[in-house]
């Protein structure tokens, strides 16, 4: 940061402040009106005769509630670091992005529910633009030579993405358990595969968010924790989707594991993200 240049580290700065009000002010209004449509319609959803969704009630009312308290952390965190941000103190970069993450993730997570039920302009995509915001205008706001940020920006983009993929997977297969044929038994192999298949991507998105910070400044630490998170998204997602093929979630989740791990594994790509290839980790 301190190789930043003044004018840069200011705009972050302000940046910083805005989206963090934002995200501490405006955010918690947008998710609590989204949830009320998104509880509206599906409740309407259920009533024209598919009671399996019911359980889509208690998961989305909790976890949008959720997802605010932790963007609205985020957003006083955002306002807190902007004095050390305007300094170029190193940590606040890690520590930012991450912060930007949060609505991100969050707001494109609300999103997929919404999109499902609720007609019109889909609301959380707001929420997830104010975050990527900051995290893009970061990436490239700091000091970098292009083809590094260039591949910052497509490694970051696709761990966000495929962590809110692997989080919401987890909340589908929360969702379908609990109205699942036979409960609270297991019909076949099929029924705890996916049940299998929701959690692993549960554990994977605790290792892909943990990278974020590690991974924005270049540390192998970070490289491997997106490393071990991608390809176990991808060993499950794979025979996921060969015995359940009523959807294609699991081929999605798998196309962005597969994205995230061209700028992880191709030799190109790996030695403009990583800075620290040389020290023993």
């Amino acid at each position: 940061m301190q190789e930043t240049s003044q004018k840069n580290r200011t705009v972050m700065a302000v940046i910083a402040v805005v989206i963090g009000l934002l995200m501490a002010y405006l955010i918690p209004f947008l998710t609590q009106t989204s949830l009320e449509r998104v509880l509206v319609n599906l409740m309407a959803h259920i009533d024209a005769g598919n009671p399996t969704f019911t359980s889509g009630l208690k998961l989305f009312d909790f976890f949008y509630p959720v997802w605010r308290a932790l963007i609205f952390v985020a957003g006083a965190i955002l306002i807190v670091i902007s004095g050390e941000i305007k300094k170029g103190t190193e940590w606040t970069y890690p520590v930012a992005m991450t912060a930007f993450a949060m609505p991100s993730i969050g707001g494109f997570f609300m999103f997929l529910p919404y999109v499902s039920w609720v007609p019109g302009f889909p609301l959380p995509m707001t929420i997830a633009f104010m975050g990527l915001f900051g995290y893009i205008s970061f990436i490239f706001l700091r000091k970098a030579e292009p083809v590094e940020k260039w591949t910052s920006f497509g490694a970051m983009v696709f761990l966000g993405m495929l962590i809110t993929h692997a989080f919401t997977i987890g909340i589908g297969a929360q969702r379908t358990m609990a109205t699942r044929p036979m409960y609270p038994l297991y019909e076949d192999f099929t029924w705890w595969l996916f049940n299998w298949a929701g959690e692993v991507n549960w554990v994977a998105v605790i290792l892909l968010f943990a990278a974020i910070p590690l991974l924005a400044v270049g540390k192998k630490k970070g490289w491997w924790l997106a490393l071990c998170g991608s390809i176990a998204i991808l060993m499950i997602n794979i025979p996921t989707q060969i015995f359940r093929t009523k959807t294609l979630d699991y081929l999605y989740g798998a196309l962005l594991a597969a994205g995230l791990l061209v700028f992880l594994l191709v030799p190109y790509f790996k030695k403009h993200l990583i800075k620290d290839e040389n020290v023993s980790e």
